[in-house]
């Protein structure tokens, strides 16, 4: 005999309303609610349930609840999946918002001591020189990703007369590298004073940073550092048992 479904508390029922609302675009980014008490009146139940259920909304990062102001949609906020390595590109296109990335510095030098984040195992002769690019990924008119980047050249032909202007350096290295290994490393710092002006944020703001080396063939080809500002952007992860 199947075993009877608990009946949904009022708080989930709710709950998933307003979560609804947001989610299907009728409560569109911005929006501002009703008052907590209006709330609790129209779904006829206490103020205090509907202040939980508000509370949940705002940790789930669906509402932003300003005191004095009121209780408003928030931005989508972005997200990148930790095992995979995607094009910056598709992550704005799933916020529906265009895309473009700017170039700030292109170079081509040695390694430098302030390099070895992600490389710190990987054999690269002091004396080579690497292509380092630093450059903003926006969506729409915000930055969305400041992105600072070491490229092998000796691994990833083709890469000096790359401008990257035009194509962004992951798009091209997805696109032109095949790689068989990636390392990540990911943590939440404070922007510097570089990073908050590219990013238009404030020093000391909270970022996310993700570096990434990958190697082809077990030979070093490209360490990346990815900054996003902390207060847009989320990191998911898919898991499954092992076999």
């Amino acid at each position: 005999m199947p075993a009877l479904q608990k009946p949904q508390t009022l708080h989930e029922t709710i709950l998933q309303d307003l979560r609804a609302r947001i989610v299907d675009g009728d409560w569109k980014p911005g929006f501002q609610l009703p008052k907590e008490t209006e709330l609790a009146a129209q779904f006829g139940v206490s103020r205090m349930t509907m202040n939980k259920v508000l509370t949940q909304l705002t940790r789930e990062g669906f509402l932003l609840r300003r005191k004095k102001l009121g209780t408003f949609v928030t931005e989508p906020r972005a997200q990148s999946a930790v095992m995979e390595i995607t094009d910056l590109e598709s992550e704005v296109a799933a916020l529906g918002k265009p895309y473009r990335f700017q170039l700030l510095e292109r170079a081509l030098r040695p390694l430098r001591p302030d390099d070895v984040l992600g490389t710190e195992d990987a054999t690269i002769s002091e004396e080579a020189d690497l292509l380092y690019l630093r450059g903003v990924h926006f969506a729409g008119a915000q930055p969305f990703c400041l992105e600072t980047r070491l490229i092998n050249p000796q691994e990833a032909e083709g890469a000096l007369e790359q401008d990257f202007t035009e194509v962004p350096p992951g798009r091209w290295l997805l696109a032109t590298v095949p790689w068989g290994s990636a390392k990540h490393r990911i943590r939440a710092i404070h922007a510097s004073s570089d990073d908050a002006r590219a990013l238009k944020i404030s020093k000391g703001d909270a970022c996310l940073e993700i570096a990434r080396r990958t190697e082809a063939a077990g030979a070093w080809v490209t360490w990346v550092r990815l900054l996003y500002p902390g207060d847009s952007h989320q990191i998911v992860a898919d898991f499954k048992p092992s076999s």
